[in-house]
């Protein structure tokens, strides 16, 4: 039994669908899983969609009129007119409706995984209907049911005990029966509300479905030929990895390689199943694999860049040190307030962290830390994380740049920089 996973680059248009399943007609045979994102960039429209919602925009319907023209011009190239898909699309984008007709009440984070969730039901409502026309058959799933997390919305926490008896359960009778189209980055609560897994959580959600399965494998297509040392974007010169080990990649994972989410790999590592990361422009060429005996080798040090970073200096008001006691009160905040840290350092009378701004919660954040330290910060930073450097690779990467912080360890060295 085979995991795949298509994200938003390779259903952005009708190609893109069309290609999807010449992809999948190759595994004709296995039975088959598939996690599927949103379309292109939906979830960073559906973003803006929720943020003018809350803020009364008033080009709310415009940007919401704009998001469905884009799915139903992909429809209308793949299907004849009258076929059912449309109105399962058009009732899938009537949940949004339903959610801008009132005015807003509810906690931010809650508006936001009711409304850019439906960006992936409506992307396998697509890629289900076309599978099926292309003589492959298969169903669609609506993972809110199968995939079961808390309350924590935008980052729920998934209950796995729930999670597994629910897949167990329902889905190898359906893979008896034929593929299974599902949605990433969703999951559901026990009052059947919609919560996501934090963004990119569509390999997350891949890597449940086939530790929950006992999968063969799970293969990620992406637009790249494999997992790369740097972001190709920004880096002229990357070169691929035949192959990582698990801890390899979780450290990359760990410090910001955006082309595998974070939390991916571990559960693959406790059931010891691999994870192929291929290119869904060429699906027989042999991409990445990560699993448990790798030789890494690494010609080149691996870079990775986070933008839109926020260094934020606290310090205590009487200018007393910085004891355990303040530390665990500063980290009861930002847990508290759904900031992950991504870089640290103590210093006697100050505390400096790093991490990815995000408006609402750095507000709240900073208001709380207000009552009882004194807090600084800079923003618009980068944090470059060099795994295997060099002395030669740093120079490169810190030309022409201020470092305003600096931690270095065996294999790692991190710079704050602006």
């Amino acid at each position: 039994m085979l995991v795949f996973k298509f994200g938003g680059a390779s259903v952005k248009d009708a190609n893109g669908v069309i290609n999807l399943a010449s992809v999948v007609k190759k595994f004709e045979g296995n039975q088959l899983l598939i996690v599927v994102s949103a379309m292109g960039k939906t979830t960073n429209a559906l973003e803006k969609l929720t943020k003018a919602y809350v803020e009364g925009s008033d080009d709310l319907h415009a940007i919401f009129d704009e998001t469905k023209k884009y799915h139903y011009a992909i429809v209308e190239q793949l299907f004849d007119p009258g076929d059912v898909v449309f109105d399962e699309v058009a009732n899938t984008f009537v949940e949004i409706d339903w959610v801008i007709e009132d005015e807003p009440h509810d906690d931010f984070d809650f508006i936001y995984d009711q409304v850019v969730s439906i960006g992936e039901l409506v992307s396998t409502r697509i890629v289900n209907a076309y599978l099926n026309k292309a003589g492959l058959k298969s169903s669609w799933l609506d993972v809110r049911g199968y995939v079961q997390t808390d309350n924590t919305y935008r980052e729920g926490a998934v209950l796995w005990d729930k999670t597994c008896a629910a897949i167990q359960k329902d889905i190898p009778g359906l893979l008896q029966k034929g593929i299974v189209v599902t949605q990433g980055f969703l999951g559901g609560t026990s009052e059947n509300f919609t919560t996501t897994l934090g963004r990119e959580g569509s390999d997350y959600t891949a890597s449940i479905f086939a530790s929950c399965l006992g999968a063969e494998s799970v293969t990620t297509w992406k637009d790249v030929p494999g997992i790369l040392n740097a972001d190709p974007k920004f880096f002229d010169d990357t070169v691929k990895f035949d192959e990582l080990s698990y801890a390899e990649a979780i450290e990359m994972t760990y410090y910001g390689a955006s082309v595998i989410h974070p939390k991916t790999i571990k559960p693959l590592q406790n059931a010891k199943i691999p994870l192929l990361v291929k290119p869904f422009s060429d699906p027989l060429a042999p991409g990445t694999i990560i699993h448990e005996s790798s030789a890494n080798l690494f010609i080149k040090p691996v870079i990775i860049l986070k933008h839109n970073q926020v260094l934020l200096s606290i310090s205590a008001k009487d200018y007393s040190f910085i004891s355990e006691v303040h530390l665990s009160d500063i980290f009861a905040m930002f847990a508290q307030n759904h900031v992950k840290i991504n870089m640290m350092q103590t210093s006697a009378l100050s505390f400096s962290v790093c991490f990815d701004l995000k408006d609402d919660r750095f507000k709240k954040l900073l208001a709380a830390l207000g009552v009882n330290f004194k807090v600084k910060y800079n923003n618009n930073l980068t944090l470059i994380t060099v795994r295997h450097y060099t002395p030669a690779s740093l120079k490169e990467l810190t030309d022409g740049k201020t470092i305003l912080l600096e931690q270095l360890s065996r294999n790692t060295i991190q710079l704050v920089v602006k």
